[in-house]
């Protein structure tokens, strides 16, 4: 039987046949239980995400500090991105078949390990090298996260909230980490201090998360044999070499566009862009021929799924890119310290917090496709506020809107295809499933800040001021790159109007 089965939508009434027997062969969680196990996972998830924070608003400091080579400045950041988007589909597959305790547990260790080194670290390629490894460990917590909880809660409103609190935790985790990076920068604690933090709260959580997660249901007993046939390796081979290639790549052009040209990344390239029909061909033959597939082609058939995740895959894209240049324009076209730019992420936080928890309790009062498709026009407001500012006026003419309205998609997003995905794969595989809707939204950062800074870069440099570095010719770039996300999110708004305008109501509890 191949994963993810043939035809989605008539595998989606047996998912939820099963779903009703096994919910009512497992033990339900009390209310308390729930809460300690839900705030876990996603403090995971923000812990992990905080980090990223910390280090975008510390860079400058960062790599004076560790003597971090220009030409390296982007890859702290990159290398996460890169590890993570790797590794996600290989964790997901493992979680299926070890157990999603064991691959949580172990993610949960190797990132509060590597967190740790990071605040320890004595050179940029050090740094570099952490960062590498923390991403693969976050690799591990991200689609375990969402199968324990699908598989522990049944469907209805605590499960709603639980993955609602999910998709909070990665964007509300790298704003706090701008806010507290820019304190402790101002402060005399410096940029170690927060990964210090950070590892110690990572600490505490995995040992709650050591006595609360609930036990795996038995297992076959572990072979070779099982490891070998259960595992579509060639597939995860296909589809990390692709998508590892292919984040290289866009990290080194986004050191210089000019690296686009030399023949090793040309040459890497296309064997990324080979690896895609090869896949896609390897999964047909997988399909056909009843064994297990890693992402079926059939899969993508379901509309609602296909559009969810290119619409994840643009959102995410455009948040963690609009996030990081306004960081930029805040400290080198309007000049503010870390400090003053730390706080104008404030309202980020707030609206995060508030957005979804009511999406959590309401999402299965409204029509998710409505609800999707009012966010994504609101949030394109941001980056159209962005492109139209003036560098001299008042923060609350339009940063302060712009800030506000940036994560509404991002986050309503997030949560509605938890609960599409959750209906679409069988219980089985929802470790994979996880694993394939995180690998888009982390492919989705990776393409999105390589895209938006070239565009930066290239424009600016295009741009009739003499002093490239000014103020001026910075901001010509960061307006651009605000017209392109612009462009993006209502794209993303298009086609969630014409993919998902059959999705009626989604996370409805089942009597």
């Amino acid at each position: 039987m191949s994963r993810g089965g043939t035809r989605l939508g008539s595998r989606l009434s047996q998912d939820q046949s099963s779903s009703e027997l096994n919910c009512g062969a497992r033990d339900v969680l009390s209310r308390t239980r729930a809460i300690v196990l839900v705030t876990a996972l996603t403090g995971i998830t923000f812990v992990g995400s905080m980090s990223g924070g910390l280090l975008t608003i510390g860079l400058p400091e960062i790599a004076a500090d560790l003597k971090l080579p220009e030409n390296l400045l982007l890859w702290p950041a990159s290398v996460y991105s890169l590890a993570n988007g790797c590794c996600l589909l290989l964790a997901g597959s493992l979680a299926d078949f070890c157990g999603n305790r064991l691959i949580n547990l172990m993610g949960c260790v190797g990132l509060c390990a590597f967190i740790l080194a990071c605040s320890v670290a004595q050179t940029g390629i050090q740094m570099i090298l952490f960062r590498a490894f923390q991403g693969i460990a976050t690799s591990m917590c991200l689609p375990t996260a969402f199968s324990i909880l699908t598989d522990t809660m049944p469907v209805g409103k605590r499960r709603n909230i639980g993955f609602a609190c999910l998709g909070l935790g990665q964007p509300l985790g790298f704003s706090v980490g701008l806010v507290f990076g820019g304190l402790f920068q101002d402060s005399n604690l410096g940029w170690r201090f927060g990964y210090y933090l950070c590892a110690g709260v990572t600490a505490i959580l995995t040992l709650m998360l050591y006595f609360k997660l609930p036990i795996d249901k038995p297992r076959e007993t572990f072979t070779l044999r099982r490891l070998r046939d259960e595992i579509d390796w060639i597939g995860i081979v296909l589809s990390s070499a692709s998508l590892g290639l292919i984040s290289y790549v866009f990290a080194v052009i986004t050191d210089n566009p000019a690296n686009i040209h030399h023949f090793e990344n040309i040459a890497l390239l296309c064997i990324a862009a080979a690896c895609i029909p090869a896949f896609m061909g390897w999964m047909n033959w997988r399909e056909k021929n009843g064994k297990s597939a890693l992402i079926p082609n059939s899969l993508w058939k379901n509309i609602a799924f296909a559009s969810i995740c290119l619409m994840v895959l643009l959102a995410w894209a455009v948040l963690n890119g609009t996030e990081t240049i306004l960081s930029l324009f805040f400290q080198e076209v309007q000049e503010l310290p870390p400090i003053q730019a730390a706080i104008r992420f404030l309202p980020n936080v707030i609206i995060g917090i508030i957005l979804n928890i009511a999406t959590g309790l309401l999402v299965h009062r409204l029509h998710a496709n409505h609800l999707v498709l009012i966010t994504t026009v609101l949030s394109a407001g941001s980056p159209l506020l962005l492109a139209i500012i003036d560098p001299q006026w008042s923060w609350w003419y339009c940063a302060f809107w712009a800030v506000l309205l940036g994560p509404l998609s991002a986050d309503v997003i997030f949560t509605v295809a938890n609960l599409i995905i959750a209906d679409s794969f069988s219980a089985k595989t929802q470790g994979l499933a996880g694993a394939v809707f995180n690998t888009i939204a982390q492919f989705g950062t990776s393409i999105g800040l390589t895209i938006f800074a070239i565009i930066s870069s290239t424009v600016t440099q295009e741009s009739s001021y003499n002093n490239k570095g000014s103020p001026d010719a910075l901001m010509v770039g960061y307006r651009a790159v605000f017209w392109t996300c612009f462009a993006l999110m209502m794209a993303a708004a298009g086609i969630g109007a014409l993919g998902l305008r059959k999705v009626g109501k989604v996370g409805l509890k089942t009597e």
